[in-house]
């Protein structure tokens, strides 16, 4: 059942992510990026990472699309009344690329155990051991605030340049 549910969740993320990018509209493309973002939650839901898939709704699906939103309404990008996707080329286009990438991984899952897979590794028993020594927050946080934390702190500042960029070009319209 989790592998069936795994390959939903794939999908669904694979297709709202080729929306994202096709939108004509950006609310429609907004829309799309919250369905991306909520099928990699459940996606971490399947790999008993609770503490991800809260975060990823909370701060990214909630937060964060939020100020989007936010950004959208303030530059008032909403005013394109067309369809998002014309006609069912996108469509057909959509569902082919995402059946042939769902055609590539269960090929890939359903090699033999002798042979090599992206499966392998020790990247489970590293985490595992992190996890039994920090615990889930403290495996986290320990490498994002230590390892990680200018790039953490940039992504930030990102942010935040891009909101007052955002609010420049929405004042010269006012």
């Amino acid at each position: 059942m989790a592998d069936l549910l795994f390959f939903v969740f794939a999908t669904v993320a694979i297709g709202s992510a080729i929306g994202v990018v096709v939108a004509r509209n950006p609310v429609g493309s907004l829309m799309s990026m919250v369905a991306t973002l909520a099928a990699v939650a459940g996606i971490f839901v399947l790999l008993e990472a609770h503490f991800l898939a809260a975060v990823q709704v909370i701060v990214y699906a909630g937060a964060i699309m939020v100020l989007f939103l936010f950004v959208i309404m303030l530059l008032n990008l909403g005013h394109d009344y067309e369809r998002d996707m014309k006609g069912g080329v996108w469509s057909v286009m959509a569902f082919a690329t995402t059946g042939g990438l769902a055609g590539l991984l269960v090929r890939q899952l359903g090699r033999s155990a002798d042979s090599p897979t992206f499966l392998t590794g020790d990247g489970g028993d590293a985490i595992d051991a992190a996890l039994a020594e920090y615990g889930a927050v403290g495996a986290i946080a320990r490498p994002l605030f230590t390892d990680y934390v200018v790039p953490f702190e940039l992504v930030g500042i990102l942010l935040l340049v891009a909101i007052v960029g955002a609010i420049v070009l929405a004042k010269k319209d006012v």
